[in-house]
């Protein structure tokens, strides 16, 4: 009901620049929060960025002061701007949303593919 696809991704160099971006679509009626996890081998999914409806943020203590998340309303789109990277900022990038599709009565967690952000010499 809810699709996320995430862009953006790829190989950068210690202390360079990458932005994704993640767009919902599909039978959408409500975007509660948008947000980015990532996984790196071997560990758990965490937590990066969120932003909220009204446009509060949260950021993971790793990040904070390099990353920033935005969103665009009318685009359904959420972005990671990632400064500073680091090589332990090597992981799968994972767009999450949390919405509410036309028709259900409740907000659902939905998950984009995933986006490989390599941070390498």
């Amino acid at each position: 009901q809810v699709q996320l696809v995430e862009s953006g991704g790829g190989l950068v160099q210690p202390g360079g620049s990458l932005r994704l971006s993640c767009a919902a679509s599909g039978r959408l009626f409500r975007i509660n929060a948008m947000g980015w996890y990532r996984q790196a081998p071997g560990k758990q999914r965490e937590l990066v960025a969120v932003i909220t409806s009204g446009g509060s943020t949260t950021y993971a203590d790793s990040v904070k002061g390099r990353f920033a998340i935005s969103k665009d309303n009318a685009k359904n789109t959420v972005y990671l701007q990632m400064n500073s990277l680091k090589p332990e900022d090597t992981a799968v990038y994972y767009c999450n949303a949390a919405a509410q599709a036309m028709g259900s009565r409740y907000s659902y967690d939905y998950w984009g593919q995933g986006t490989q952000v390599t941070v390498s010499s």
